[in-house]
């Protein structure tokens, strides 16, 4: 069966195993390409050492840096713009020459609610995203950055109205999350073999747990608890190229 390549697009070191390390290692193992971009922190800081302990745990390769600064975090990229003030343009073409140099078949990102959290920077990289993963198929799109590439579908990772209740049970938050109705959800996967590796990418984020994070949130919770609130992953599937669907299908 034909696996598809596929390239994560998220907004800051950790995001890609919380949101899809099992989608990254399950399609590693199956033998496709798998490779991540972070919109933030620099490369030499702390996370992006983290992201790249993570990252080959997943199977996806070497971190891949948009190099622009955390909302909340201006360290996080020293001299560079905060990613949500950058031109738009600007991080658009950035994040087209990874579209083009890696030619995934498929591209992941944050849902148009961020996520669960909301964050700025996370809505952010899916605006971004939405943008350049078709953008990266014009030919007279920005061709100094790279031969024209496109992608034949968009994943936006998410979590279901249902998934919220248990996250509420287990963890007994009452913060606020974001979430869609459970019928808006296209991709539903099983990523119960590969949890491990998942939890493993997760905890590698070390100054996140450190700080009691949700990576740190996680860390406390017993094997059971981890399986219901991380054992499936849920996307919302979006085509971009006319393509039989099975050709281009997180693998379920």
């Amino acid at each position: 069966m034909h696996v598809p390549s596929l390239l994560a697009v998220f907004a800051h070191p950790d995001d890609e195993s919380l949101s899809a390390g099992g989608v990254l290692a399950r399609h590693a193992d199956a033998g496709a390409r798998t490779g991540v971009v972070t919109s933030t922190w620099a490369e030499g800081t702390c996370r992006a050492a983290e992201l790249a302990d993570a990252l080959r745990i997943l199977g996806a390769g070497e971190p891949r840096l948009l190099g622009y600064a955390d909302a909340r975090v201006p360290w996080s990229a020293p001299g560079r713009a905060r990613f949500c003030d950058a031109p738009l343009d600007e991080a658009v073409r950035r994040l087209v020459a990874h579209i083009r140099e890696f030619r995934p078949e498929i591209v992941v990102t944050h849902d148009a609610y961020g996520g669960l959290t909301g964050h700025p920077d996370h809505v952010h990289t899916h605006r971004v995203t939405v943008l350049a993963a078709r953008a990266a198929g014009l030919p007279r799109f920005r061709p100094d950055a790279g031969a024209p590439w496109q992608p034949r579908a968009l994943y936006l990772a998410t979590h279901p109205d249902s998934a919220v209740a248990v996250l509420r049970e287990v963890v007994g938050t009452r913060k606020t999350a974001y979430s869609v109705p459970d019928e808006r959800i296209t991709a539903t996967v099983d990523v119960g073999p590969w949890l491990e590796r998942k939890t493993a990418a997760i905890l590698a984020h070390r100054s996140e747990v450190e700080r009691g994070a949700v990576p740190g949130l996680l860390a406390g919770l017993s094997a059971p608890e981890r399986r219901r609130l991380m054992g499936t992953e849920w996307f919302i599937r979006h085509d971009l190229a006319t393509l039989a669907p099975a050709q281009t299908e997180l693998t379920v």
